[in-house]
């Protein structure tokens, strides 16, 4: 005779930031800051190896393509191990990668290293923020939102430094300094960053579901997380070109659109948490949605530059939201081995800032800009229809599943 045992509830985390929130934090900072040092050094790549845009865009690829590969392996090493412990081996690996492309001796290695690169940052990614909705859980709050300010954070920083560094002290001095300040933050949040092991499901008399194909949650949860991080996409890839060629701006001007879109939706996930415990996940996710939409269509339709600048502007607000709520959600699903929803979700959310603006380029050649920022916006409509899936994100209230 088998006599089944519960095992007791973890105790609440308390105080406004108690230590495994700030592990949490440093994690999302430590690779947004990463992933905004790669960005200067596409065109040093570029003029390192002779690369014509063409080459340069399969490079590029093989970074979305290590991370698409790489996550889905990762969320199920969260569900047997626990993300505590897959974030610590992703994020020690990915800590060298950054001086293996400065140093690679050969465009063949470069294309490994830069693979290695997008997976470790992926794998990361997924355990970081499946981490982050047990810390959530056990603060009985939202956190998800402010995790990605963070992580929006850190890569301004790292993006706006790195360019710096490049110039006044070259490729090789910026990936070192890099590197040993992202590995200060990592080795200073794995430290303290809070345990949960393998999901425990099973001792609640269930087993959990450790399958993508077990249920069509994830897959809709993606779909949401991929329409809304195409427009992140779309903006970021593409805005620039659009109001200096289409709205005559001055590239200076041009530059704004983007910034735009990354200021506004980082304020508003320092501030999206609180929205979001006082509406709940499904009314936050369809304010944000709508927004969203309309940003876009403004921008889309702007008859001028500073029109568009604020649209953009506008649509970052509402992006802000989207995807950390779809995350909690993913991380929140009844009888869902942790990680195994999350990777789903993460991995086609991604590929909306990986792959699709790729293919954009290809429409905007046929169509200009107008076409794509009137018709890609109108995905939001989807999003808008399966938002009611958002409830699982106020899952953390009760302490999960």
């Amino acid at each position: 005779m088998t006599i089944q045992t519960t095992s007791p509830e973890p105790a609440p985390l308390t105080g406004i930031f108690p230590k495994e929130r700030l592990a949490v934090a440093l994690l999302f900072l430590a690779n947004g800051l990463y992933i905004g040092a790669w960005s200067p050094k596409i065109p040093v790549i570029a003029r390192s190896f002779a690369l014509s845009e063409q080459l340069l865009g399969l490079l590029l690829v093989a970074f979305g393509v290590g991370s698409i590969a790489i996550m889905p392996i990762a969320g199920a090493q969260i569900a047997r191990f626990g993300s505590s412990l897959v974030v610590k081996v992703a994020a020690i690996l990915f800590l060298p990668v950054m001086l293996f492309i400065t140093f690679a001796p050969n465009v063949y290695l470069l294309a490994v290293a830069v693979f290695l690169f997008g997976g470790f940052a992926g794998a990361m990614d997924i355990a970081m923020n499946a981490n982050a909705v047990e810390v959530e859980k056990r603060m009985r709050r939202s956190i998800m939102s402010s995790c990605h300010a963070y992580w929006s954070m850190g890569a301004l920083v790292g993006a706006a430094i790195g360019g710096f560094l490049i110039d006044r002290f070259g490729a090789e001095t910026h990936a070192i300094i890099a590197t040993a300040l992202d590995a200060a933050l990592v080795f200073t949040a794995l430290a303290i960053v809070m345990h949960d092991g393998p999901h425990d499901a099973a001792s609640h008399g269930h087993e959990p579901r450790t399958s993508i194909f077990q249920s069509p949650l994830p897959w809709l949860l993606g779909i949401m997380a991929l329409f809304s991080m195409l427009q992140e996409g779309l903006v970021i890839d593409w805005s620039s070109l659009y109001l200096s060629t289409e709205l005559g701006s001055t590239l200076t001007i041009a530059s704004f659109a983007a910034a735009a879109f990354h200021g506004t939706m980082m304020l508003m996930r320092f501030a999206g948490d609180s929205v979001r415990d006082r509406f709940g996940a499904v009314r936050t996710f369809r304010i944000s949605a709508v927004l969203a939409l309309v940003g876009m269509i403004v921008g889309g339709l702007a008859p001028n530059a500073y029109v568009a600048i604020v649209g953009f502007a506008v649509s970052g607000l509402g992006v802000s939201n989207l995807v950390p709520i779809a995350f909690s959600a993913a991380g929140n699903l009844p009888g869902m081995a942790k990680g195994v929803g999350l990777s789903v979700v993460t991995a086609m959310g991604y590929s909306g800032t990986l792959f699709a603006p790729t293919l954009f380029g290809f429409v905007i050649a046929h169509t200009g800009f107008q076409a794509i920022y009137l018709g890609a916006p109108l995905l939001l409509l989807v999003v808008l229809a399966l938002s009611h899936l958002a409830a699982h994100a106020d899952g953390i209230k009760g302490g999960g599943h």
